[in-house]
């Protein structure tokens, strides 16, 4: 919410990025793709991250804005619960084209609330 109060979409979420300092606070590291300066209703057409965390109208380039980011929180969650992205794959094309054509599901052990 701050970076997006401060014009900042970060777009490079994920557990490399998250520090904990000696006080137990999160912090964000590795600000190298993040982009200043974007007003809430423009695009950017940049394609760039970590595929396992790219939303879809990144890897579409269809143009993306401040939702990016909550796009990576949902896949950095996910990824925290059941130990791996939603999408996961070792090879980048299938992440990329289930990213755009899969449906998300959840591991069994994993128990959703209504």
């Amino acid at each position: 919410m701050y970076l997006h109060q401060q014009n900042i979409i970060y777009r490079d979420l994920k557990p490399e990025n998250l520090l904990i300092n000696h006080d137990g606070h999160v912090k964000i590291a590795d600000f190298g793709l993040s982009k200043a300066g974007l007003d809430s209703r423009e695009v950017t057409y940049s394609f760039c991250g970590s595929t396992e965390y790219m939303p879809p109208e990144m890897i579409q380039k269809s143009g993306h804005s401040y939702g990016v980011d909550f796009y990576t929180l949902g896949a950095l969650l996910y990824e925290l619960v059941t130990g791996l992205p939603p999408f996961y794959s070792r090879n980048e094309e299938e992440i990329r084209e289930a990213i755009i054509h899969e449906q998300l599901t959840f591991p069994d052990h994993v128990t959703l609330s209504p």
